[in-house]
């Protein structure tokens, strides 16, 4: 695959396409990468219409599950959305969290962030806000969220490590995430992880199950619970745009497994400095 920074540009790109697309156009693809099947389904994304606050056209049915319905918002709590899109999770997330408290969507496409303005501004809810920037260098200060969401926007991101580095320093002590993504349980063929749009279609940038719970557990975070697992299947006419029938037949008998899990996991609350004062420790 290429550099970092050829990623990140590549997925600019795309994604400053599917901002412009609408939802069934997306939703008939890997992810919007614009791979489009001909079976109608939605591949990867959950169904929105019974959460409070959804609304539909904010939704480009770019998702791989429903986090905000896992990520106890409470009334006042500020949250901060990574890979906010036109806004839908910032959306879902405000009805949660109410007038009271706030709502931070980042994305780093601006095409993105110009659509969920505009979204927001017919809203007219003056407690969201989104912001174009990098989610491995939030613009954010630290502590400052409650709860942190995300919705298939890990994968995507070539220095994962960075960005659970990131979540860490802007959640508050004892605040607490709750992020859907893609992982893999065995190895892509390489035509799959070498191919820029399933890249951009969230797949080719996975990586296995195991390690992105341990870059979880090895950035601080404690009480980690997969509060769903669903498997990913990326039909046929997607998938033979790189693969021949026989790697094809490989790939469905080699056991690999294409996953979305919604993650939920604790930044731990800050252990009180110690008293020295006399008579104050045993």
């Amino acid at each position: 695959m290429e550099t970092q920074q050829q990623v990140k540009d590549l997925v600019r790109q795309k994604y400053s396409e599917i901002a412009l697309q609408d939802k069934e156009t997306n939703q008939s693809s890997c992810c919007g990468s614009g791979c489009c099947s001909t079976e109608v389904y939605n591949i990867m994304a959950d169904d929105y219409n019974e959460l409070e606050g959804y609304n539909p056209d904010a939704d480009l049915g770019l998702g791989c599950g429903l986090p905000t319905q896992f990520a106890k918002i409470k009334e006042g709590d500020v949250v901060i959305d990574l890979g906010s899109g036109a806004g839908n999770d910032a959306f879902v997330a405000r009805h949660e969290t109410g007038e009271t408290g706030k709502v931070i969507g980042i994305d780093f496409t601006p095409a993105m962030i110009e659509r969920a303005r505009i979204n927001n501004e017919v809203r007219g809810f003056n407690n969201v806000e989104f912001r174009q920037g990098d989610i491995e260098k939030m613009p954010v200060t630290a502590n400052t969220a409650d709860v942190i969401v995300s919705n298939c926007v890990l994968n995507l991101v070539p220095n994962k490590n960075e960005v659970f580095k990131e979540i860490y320093r802007v959640l508050k002590p004892g605040g607490h995430f709750s992020i859907s993504d893609i992982v893999l349980e065995g190895e892509l063929p390489a035509e799959i992880k070498e191919a820029a749009e399933m890249y951009a279609g969230c797949v080719a940038g996975a990586i296995q199950k195991g390690a992105y719970l341990e870059l979880i557990e090895s950035n601080g975070f404690t009480n980690l619970t997969i509060q769903k697992d669903k498997a990913i299947v990326i039909p046929d006419d997607i998938l033979s745009n790189y693969l021949s029938a026989e790697q094809n037949a490989d790939f469905k008998q080699s056991g690999t497994g294409i996953r979305s899990i919604t993650v939920y996991a604790e930044k731990p609350v800050a252990e009180q400095a110690a008293c020295c004062a006399p008579g104050c420790c045993n």
